[in-house]
This record gives C-alpha cells, sequence and structure tokens, in this order.
C-alpha cells in the first residue's frame, strides 16, 4: 500500500508562500532572515524553506492581550540589531607613544 500525501496540507513554504502566510512582503521576510530576527528556515539544497509551525510560532511570539501587556514578546523590526560588544572609549584604544 502506497501513502498519498497529496491531500496533506504543505509543510514547508519557500519564502513568498511564507511571506503571504504572515503577511509580509518578501523582501521583509528575506530582511528578517539576513539580519536573525525571523522565523527560523532551512535551506534545501540552494533553496530556502521555512515550517509552517516555525511561522506560526514567530508570529504568536508577538501576541499580545492588550496594548499595555508586557509578558508578551516582542517580534523585532527587520534592521540590523546593535551588537552586544560594548564600544571603546578613545583612551583606551591602545594609544602607544
Amino acid at each position: 500500500m502506497s501513502a498519498n500525501y497529496s491531500d496533506l496540507p504543505p509543510r514547508y513554504l519557500r519564502t513568498p508562500d511564507a511571506s503571504r502566510f504572515v503577511g509580509l512582503s518578501i523582501r521583509t521576510l528575506e530582511k528578517h532572515r539576513i539580519y536573525g530576527t525571523g522565523p527560523r528556515y532551512s535551506k534545501l539544497g540552494g533553496r530556502v524553506v521555512y515550517r509552517v509551525d516555525e511561522l506560526q510560532a514567530w508570529v504568536e511570539s508577538g501576541a499580545r492581550a492588550h496594548t499595555s501587556d508586557t509578558t508578551a514578546g516582542t517580534v523585532s523590526a527587520a534592521a540590523r540589531q546593535s551588537p552586544l560588544i560594548p564600544p571603546t572609549s578613545p583612551t583606551s584604544r591602545g594609544n602607544r607613544r
């Protein structure tokens, strides 16, 4: 008996379908991937795919009950995140004579 997978919903979405699924543009989803602020993804050969449950979890991580809800997480903007390395002061750059 062979398995019939045609009636199963897609478990992996490529970027265009994933962007429609979460309601973001393709470019915004790509930026999230580059900056590390987006949902987890996999690479299959040269293709980027997203698991449907990972997309749902990422969206749900920003779910809030009301505007002052402090228990909810935050879905970051698709922007480069500042590094966690403290800036060096001008006197600590190793000025040698």
